[in-house]
C-alpha cells in the first residue's frame, strides 16, 4: 500500500474515533482491518495523529499478538497455545498443521495463501485443542479437523 493512501485511511478513522491517547488500540484494530496490517508508514501516521511517539505507537504494535507488522496470508489460521490446549495435545496438532499447510508457525506460506499464527487464548478451554480460521472458531481439532481445515485454506 502506498504511504499517501496509508496516510489517507489514518486520517479517515482518527476522524471517526478522535484523537485522544486512550483511540490508539481502536485506531490500530481499524487500521490493520482496512489495510491488513500496521507497517512503518502506518506508526508514523497514527503517531503524528495522536501527537505520540513512533515508539510509543510501535511498543503497542509490538506488544499485542494481534498486530501484524506484515500482510497476512488469503486464509488465517490460528493455533491456540494456552496451557489447556497443550494438554491435550495442541503441540502436536501445530507440528501436524505446519507439515500439512506448508508453512510454519507465525509465518505466511510463499504463494500468500494462508498464514499460520499462534493465539493464546479463544475461550474454548474445556473443548480444546481449538483454532480459529478467517475468523471461525473450530474446536476440538484433531487430524480429521485439520484435514477438512486445510481443504478449506486451499481453496
Amino acid at each position: 500500500m502506498h504511504a499517501d493512501n496509508t496516510k489517507h485511511v489514518v486520517e479517515k478513522w482518527v476522524e471517526r474515533l478522535g484523537t485522544g491517547r486512550d483511540q490508539l488500540l481502536p485506531l490500530l484494530h481499524a487500521v490493520q482491518d482496512e489495510i491488513g496490517f500496521i507497517d512503518d508508514a502506518t506508526v508514523r501516521a497514527l503517531a503524528a495523529s495522536l501527537n505520540l511517539s513512533r515508539a510509543d505507537v510501535h511498543g503497542v504494535v509490538t506488544f499485542y499478538h494481534d498486530f501484524r507488522r506484515r500482510p497476512a496470508g488469503r486464509h488465517v489460521v490460528k493455533l491456540c497455545r494456552a496451557e489447556s490446549c497443550q494438554a491435550r495435545g495442541g503441540a502436536r496438532i501445530e507440528a501436524a498443521a505446519a507439515r500439512r499447510l506448508g508453512v510454519a508457525m507465525g509465518a505466511t506460506r510463499s504463494d500468500g495463501q494462508v498464514s499460520l499464527e499462534p493465539v493464546f487464548c479463544l475461550g474454548l478451554c474445556a473443548i480444546g485443542p481449538n483454532a480459529l480460521v478467517d475468523g471461525r472458531p473450530i474446536a476440538r481439532v484433531d487430524e480429521a479437523a485439520l484435514e477438512a481445515i486445510a481443504q478449506a485454506v486451499a481453496a
